[in-house]
């Protein structure tokens, strides 16, 4: 490489312009042959407009066949870790972690059956050297145990990729922010910080989580019969505080949700959760008083499958609520679950059981996020020339890059997933936009964003399907009765049921018959006209074109 043709660039291929689905690239090098460092490899989660689908991970396409010298996570959150097993054949290389995070990209890579892997444990605040980067580790506070930033620093400048973070002068788990670290940086110099953008709409600081353990203690203390609190398995911090609060409160902890034990055994492998009580299982629990159990669930956000879903279902085996008892919700509501919530809180409401969220105890939850008041914060320390908004949609990222401005940084850029930005040499710029889209895990198989299963399901899950079947004989004549059934269409009862198939099944007989002997040799030319006939019907009577399936018996 020639000294005067290396370049500084920063790609995004997850986590701009949406929140969630983190992948960052660095590269330097000339265009040619750039070397890469990745940062954070993270999925983000399917909603009603992608039936069938819980897992989206980013494309690592323009990824296949670079030079990536290691994969360097920030911390363990889903949205920053969840897609390394899904990914791995993509993008192997060597994996640099603190030990928490480490311990839980190893449960995960190996539930994939995934063994050759190198992963490198960082100790908190350590340093890695890969090529032209080296990566200082800097400690941040957010709401899960060892939360990084990163200093990457080049021959071409030094970036300050903050990870997600938010600044607690007390927090739960963990030390806090190291503000001299960062100022130091800002001394060197710093290039450009990409920084979170979640919270940039908010005015003032997110909120300690040790005032978090102090308003859930006055709450549980307040609560008779039974309590279950809700939260994110993944806030480690916020686990601590509820059951320390149910432990003040003279309640035993009963953990129910896999990932609350898969979080609290990780916690407790770097030496968190020190000094709380054994917790209680769920058959030891079944058995205690009402006033001495508190269960800690996974499901704050409607997942159907989680352990507070079955248990307003009334499908848990063991943890039953009722009449009398209470349900605290520690957490905010994620853009999009809204539906899931409420139909969580109404079906458990049904049961007898008290609803407690942030709208009626303030203070029961505080983001892991910052404020307005903490990026100013963050800026007047690190100082950057350059503020590249990242983690936040398209409006959080624009009004991140005003307020950049406002404060007195000389430039901003808000790239898009897949825009480059050249930060070095030269003024910052898109220069080049490659291939980034999803892809979605279905059915345990990777695939395109656009696959026709997807694509078929939305449809049929909007217009309904229809079945239809005969047979013809080796004239090509039919040789049955045409059967037509439906699947997701309304009919006003059971003789209309009956009325309207029987006249999509005489509309499909004469489209058969109407077809020359040759034509219907051609199972295709059968379909295609099947389908035609049957989609023109649908439309006049419900007015929606459903998906036909056509099967043709010959005999």
């Amino acid at each position: 490489m020639t000294k005067n043709n290396n370049e500084l660039v920063f790609l995004p291929l997850g986590g701009s312009n949406e929140i969630g689905m983190n992948l960052n690239c660095y590269g330097f090098g000339p265009e040619h042959d750039r070397q890469w460092i990745l940062v954070d490899v993270g999925v983000t989660f399917g909603d009603l407009t992608t039936p069938g689908i819980e897992v989206i991970v980013p494309d690592p396409k323009f990824l296949e066949g670079e030079n990536i010298l290691g994969i360097i996570l920030t911390h363990a959150h889903e949205d920053h870790i969840g897609a390394l097993g899904w990914l791995w054949d993509k993008i192997k290389a060597p994996l640099y972690a603190t030990p928490f995070t480490a311990f839980l990209i190893r449960e995960k890579l190996r539930e994939k059956g995934i063994e050759d892997f190198h992963l490198t444990e960082v100790p908190l605040g350590g340093k890695v050297n890969l090529g032209p980067f080296e990566v200082d580790y800097i400690t941040i506070t957010h709401s899960i145990p060892e939360p990084n930033g990163l200093a990457i620093k080049t021959p071409l400048g030094t970036v300050l990729h903050t990870g997600d973070w938010k600044i607690d002068p007390d927090p739960i788990t963990g030390a806090a922010t190291d503000i001299s670290a960062i100022t130091a940086l800002g001394d060197e110099g710093v290039l450009a910080m990409v920084c979170d953008s979640t919270n940039v709409f908010v005015d003032g600081h997110a909120g300690s989580e040790a005032d978090v353990k102090v308003a859930l203690t006055q709450v549980i203390a307040g609560l008779k019969g039974r309590v279950a609190v809700a939260c994110f398995a993944s806030n480690v911090a916020r686990m601590d505080s509820v059951i320390r609060a149910a432990e003040a409160n003279g309640r035993s902890v009963c953990l129910v949700g896999r990932s609350m034990h898969r979080m609290s055994a990780a916690a407790k492998s770097v030496g968190l959760m020190a000094g709380i009580q054994e917790f209680v299982s769920e058959g030891e629990a079944a058995k205690m008083k009402d006033k001495d159990v508190l269960y800690l669930c996974t499901g704050s956000q409607g997942e159907p499958r989680a352990a507070l879903s079955r248990i307003a279902d009334g499908n848990h085996p063991l943890v039953k609520l009722g009449a009398g008892d209470s349900c605290v919700f520690s957490s905010r509501v994620i853009p999009g679950n809204e539906i899931g919530i409420r139909s969580l809180q109404n079906r458990l409401s049904d049961l007898g059981v008290e609803i407690h969220t942030e709208k009626d105890h303030p203070g029961i939850h505080v983001s892991g996020h910052p404020c307005r008041d903490e990026l100013k914060e963050m800026y007047a320390w690190a100082r950057p020339k350059i503020a590249v908004p990242t983690h936040g949609e398209r409006r959080h990222l624009q009004k991140h890059a005003a307020l950049a401005a406002e404060i007195g940084v000389p430039e901003q850029v808000t790239p898009r997933n897949g825009d480059m930005v050249r930060l070095a040499p030269g003024k910052p710029e898109i220069i080049d936009e490659v291939p980034a889209g999803r892809l979605y895990v279905d059915g345990g198989v990777i695939v395109p964003e656009a696959s026709d299963a997807l694509r078929e399901r939305r449809h049929a899950a909007h217009n309904g399907m229809l079945f239809v079947s005969f047979a013809l004989n080796p004239k090509n004549q039919l040789a049955s009765y045409v059967d037509v059934r439906g699947l997701g269409l309304a009919f006003e009862d059971e003789d209309s049921i009956s009325d309207q198939l029987e006249k999509l099944c005489d509309i499909v007989e004469k489209a058969v018959q109407k077809l020359s002997r040759e034509e219907r040799d051609d199972d295709l030319t059968v379909e295609t006209t099947v389908a035609r006939v049957l989609k023109k019907a649908a439309q006049n009577v419900w007015g929606r074109r459903p998906i036909v399936e056509t099967i043709i018996l010959r005999l």
